[in-house]
């Protein structure tokens, strides 16, 4: 039995994508290979895929090369073609790089990634009904030391202020990495409280599936 601790804890963002590959197919598989010709990623790598399976894409995942112009996509299970249509998650993959680290992080909260549903009372039934619809919008909240003199606070800030959609990345001590795609929004007016340290407020909210890897 295995037990986390979030001390130690490191938190990253980056924006830094290489130029897109082609998937020409991607298979109902787990886990899911990608035909890409030359690819030219190695195991380990970090992507961001581009998908036509709606619950692959806008996602960043680990791969394992295989050959040249073949890799997995590590954690992906598309083996259900009820909702990875055979054929249908064709699109591209994209190397991520320049991992910056966000600073000075207090706290952190996440939000969202359950299921949601829509409740039916059919006028022949007594009892209603919850349906599955799928799944709510997911959000890490982080709380921060202020700190206006830090570059890398600085650059968060920009990129906020331009709706720039980053990758997202959380290793903790135990060696686990969690992985997103999404928008980050920096609170720029910090907030006071007596004997506390000011704090900002940065929020991720993800396009995609948030994945988890062990090492």
């Amino acid at each position: 039995m295995g037990y986390s601790f979030p001390e130690g804890s490191k938190f990253f963002f980056s924006e830094t994508f290489a130029s897109a590959k082609a998937i020409t197919a991607l298979s109902n598989a787990n886990p899911a290979v990608a035909t890409s010709a030359a690819h030219g990623f190695v195991d380990g790598n970090e992507i961001l895929l581009s998908s036509g399976w709606e619950d692959a894409g806008d996602s960043v995942f680990v791969v394992d090369q295989l050959t040249t112009d073949s890799f997995a996509i590590k954690s992906l299970n598309t083996s259900d073609t009820k909702w990875y249509s055979p054929g249908g998650g064709v699109g591209s993959a994209q190397l991520i790089s320049n991992w910056i680290e966000i600073p000075q992080i207090l706290t952190i909260s996440t939000s969202g990634g359950d299921p949601k549903f829509t409740t039916v009372a059919p006028l022949g039934r007594r009892n209603a009904v919850n349906i599955p619809t799928g799944f709510n919008a997911s959000g890490i909240t982080l709380s921060l030391a202020h700190d206006e003199s830090n570059a890398n606070f600085q650059e968060m800030k920009d990129i906020s202020r331009s709706l720039r959609p980053v990758a997202f990345k959380m290793t903790l001590s135990g060696g686990v990495a969690s992985y997103g795609y999404g928008y980050l929004a920096v609170s720029e007016i910090p907030q006071l409280n007596a004997n506390q340290v000011n704090t900002v407020t940065a929020s991720f909210s993800l396009l995609g599936k948030a994945m988890s890897y062990a090492s």
